[in-house]
């Protein structure tokens, strides 16, 4: 009998009594959940879903896994040139994740959302799948020693610190004597502001976070200014701390959750060029502004030559129900969006201005190899994968419903399928000494 007759047959049930019925529908779905969460536990602790290759994908028999890759060429083979590494879906994987962060202990309390007591782990197990190739799969190994006597940088605000530390722990699965790993300035991770360098001594190389959320320079007003000028962005100058960035052997970029209204000008922070603080100008455009920047700053100051620039796109927010000042929520999500989703007009935006920007600097400016991660719309589809009410620590437990985290990412999760397309593209230079423009739409 297959599913739709049987649910065809249901539809006609009409029992002589409908508390019988009710019961009945109850029971029936009662039934299908316990058998779902059997199934999922059972099945990947005993391998009762294998397909081709020992890989176990659950969820292909719900249809969700779609294709496994199988057929597919390997994105760093012949016949993966040219592949968008970015259109693909997600799929379930139970070798998945990568690491454990009970085992990570280079983490922020507030991205140990299994150890602050999330009760459900499926948001660790999905891989993502480029429709027209295959990824590599994640070689800490390789990638170590590929970054040996080089620095691995990445500048943006906290949900690239997120990428981060992904990485940290991603790197550091294949380290066995921990403390070959340390931050040299003897800092602690966990609510340290700046910037931290962690060495691996191992490999002598660096793997550094500095914290710039616009990218460009936040700083006091200029003399002056009117007296609810608390401060201003420079849109059209670096971050102080780009001097320090700007030898990097791979640089890695983001920015965007700091470019909305409540951040900026309702705090008091306005927008400057030169030495005029601009009270007009939108939000919009001082991101437009400051993209530019970036960019110019790149094509003219950094030994592309030299340094692999990464600029990640915006990893949407998922609050739903409200926002994160007034009730917006996830903590009910568990799985992905595995058909088509629709991006925000904020999304969008940010995506575009990125985009636009870009294509006006690339035939006019030596922007050379830069790799775009266009992490956008496959992120859009990751509202299961927020740290929600689970980011206070485990001592602290769960926080009030009304206080989620729809922004950040549990750990691991989200971001290292994005490390996992960095070190795909990472590989690829590396391997091929690619130096074209390299961006995906």
């Amino acid at each position: 009998m297959t599913h739709l007759e049987m649910f065809k047959k249901l539809k006609r049930w009409n029992p002589l009594e409908p508390y019988w019925g009710v019961l009945g529908f109850f029971l029936l779905s009662l039934c299908i959940i316990c058998c779902f969460f059997y199934l999922d536990y059972q099945a990947v602790t005993r391998g009762s879903f294998h397909s081709r290759g020992g890989k176990v994908e659950l969820f292909q028999w719900l249809g969700f896994g779609r294709s496994l890759g199988y057929g597919r060429p390997g994105f760093l083979e012949r016949g993966g040139d040219g592949c968008d590494l970015f259109d693909g879906f997600w799929v379930w994987d139970a070798s998945y994740p990568l690491y454990q962060s009970e085992d990570c202990k280079l983490l922020d309390e507030g991205f140990r959302c299994t150890e602050n007591g999330r009760p459900d782990n499926f948001y660790t197990k999905w891989r993502w799948q480029p429709r027209n190739c295959n990824l590599p799969r994640f070689d800490a190994t390789t990638m170590l020693e590929r970054l040996r006597n080089r620095r691995l940088v990445f500048v943006g605000d906290s949900i690239g610190r997120n990428q981060w530390e992904s990485l940290l722990c991603m790197l550091s699965s294949i380290v066995s004597n921990k403390s070959n790993i340390y931050e040299v300035n003897g800092s602690p991770i966990t609510k340290h502001m700046g910037f931290l360098v962690f060495k691996f001594r191992d490999f002598n190389c660096t793997v550094e976070y500095y914290r710039s959320p616009f990218l460009v320079l936040q700083s006091r007003p200029p003399a002056g200014a009117l007296r609810k000028v608390k401060s201003t962005v420079k849109v059209d100058q670096m971050d102080w701390t780009s001097k320090y960035w700007r030898n990097a052997d791979v640089l890695v970029f983001n920015t965007g959750h700091w470019w909305n209204y409540e951040k900026t000008i309702r705090g008091g922070c306005y927008f400057q060029e030169g030495k005029e603080v601009k009270m007009e100008m939108r939000v919009e455009s001082a991101y437009r502004r400051s993209i530019e920047t970036v960019f110019r700053w790149i094509g003219s100051q950094v030994n592309l030559n030299k340094t692999h620039v990464f600029f990640r796109t915006f990893a949407p927010v998922h609050f739903r129900g409200g926002d994160w000042k007034n009730g917006g929520s996830c903590h009910l999500e568990t799985l992905p969006d595995l058909g088509s989703s629709t991006l925000s007009s904020e999304t969008l935006a940010r995506f575009k201005v990125v985009m636009d920007v870009l294509e006006q600097q690339a035939g006019g400016l030596p922007v050379k190899n830069l790799s775009l991660l266009n992490v956008t719309s496959m992120t859009s589809k990751r509202k299961d994968g927020h740290s929600s009410l689970y980011y206070l620590g485990p001592k602290v437990g769960p926080v009030s419903p009304h206080r989620q985290d729809c922004s950040h990412w549990c750990l691991p999760g989200v971001p290292d399928s994005w490390n996992e397309l960095l070190y795909a593209h990472f590989l690829k230079r590396e391997l091929t000494g690619m130096s074209n423009l390299t961006y995906e739409f």
